[in-house]
């Protein structure tokens, strides 16, 4: 386990939800653009956008090779419709974490969350792990592994929607030192109790924040039910957005609460990595 410390200050953090529209990467990349903005002028140094917004979480617009961007060998991303999206970055100086179909070198195609940092450079180093029905599987190969943002000293584990659901996800990235973890998601109306339950599970299980970004509106069967919310390291929600309508909710992070919390609820320094790799069975 990588050693536990506690960042010196606060950070204020924004979750959107938002509609995309199909297949509209540069009006998207403008419209993300756009949030970014109102996300820094509310004080957040970094805002997560939805899972896949920038060519919308819309299967039959995502089987068109003109939704994805494309990425370098290190991860890097230089597609000009989003040099809007690196200019707001720079000029508010703010990280965004926002949804994209990403090419990678090789042809292998990722879901994937890109990372625009405050100089306006764009990488993405992390690929959803666990891909979701068989619309995911089709359009998309699974990430090779865990990715850690570092913002200010506070480190976010990177994760995506589907990724929320399982808890062996945000116990990886707690144990590799996150003190929050991040899920750019695309939840359907219909889904609100599941949720509402995964992300603030995230965050007890593991003692940290979580930061819940959806996307919101859209047809059948792509409906999506917004409630974008930040969850503390107890699972409480700090802040949450209605289920339907575009939303930017905020809140600061507080390195003395994480602290606080894994002082009181030990869950994560007693985690033990043999549990059940040993399990007796009896018929009584």
């Amino acid at each position: 386990m990588r050693p536990i410390t506690v960042p010196d200050g606060s950070l204020t953090v924004a979750a959107v939800q938002a509609e995309a529209v199909p297949g509209d990467v540069a009006g998207n990349a403008a419209r993300a653009a756009a949030l970014a903005r109102i996300t820094a002028d509310q004080g957040a140094t970094l805002a997560v956008l939805p899972e896949l917004f920038l060519p919308a979480y819309h299967p039959p617009a995502l089987r068109r090779r003109v939704t994805d961007v494309v990425a370098d060998g290190d991860g890097r991303v230089a597609d000009a419709r989003l040099d809007p999206l690196r200019a707001a970055a720079r000029e508010r100086a703010v990280v965004v974490v926002v949804g994209a179909a990403v090419r990678h070198a090789g042809g292998r195609r990722t879901c994937a969350a890109p990372v625009v940092d405050r100089a306006g450079g764009v990488v993405a180093p992390y690929g959803k792990q666990h891909l979701c029905g068989p619309d995911e599987k089709a359009l998309f190969t699974p990430g090779m592994g865990g990715a850690t943002l570092v913002v200010d000293g506070w480190r976010f584990g990177l994760g995506i929607c589907y990724d929320g659901c399982f808890p062996e996800h945000g116990r990886a990235a707690a144990v590799a030192g996150a003190h929050a973890c991040v899920y750019p998601s695309g939840y359907v109306v219909g889904s609100e109790h599941r949720r509402d339950v995964y992300y603030a599970a995230r965050a007890l299980d593991n003692t940290m924040y979580v930061v819940f970004a959806n996307s919101v509106g859209g047809v059948e069967p792509w409906r999506f039910n917004g409630g974008a919310a930040i969850y503390d390291p107890e699972g409480r929600p700090l802040a949450r957005g209605a289920d339907e309508g575009e939303r930017v909710v905020v809140a600061t992070l507080d390195a003395g609460e994480v602290d606080r919390v894994r002082a009181a609820h030990a869950m994560l320094a007693e985690h033990r990595a043999d549990q059940g790799k040993r399990r007796p069975e009896r018929t009584a």
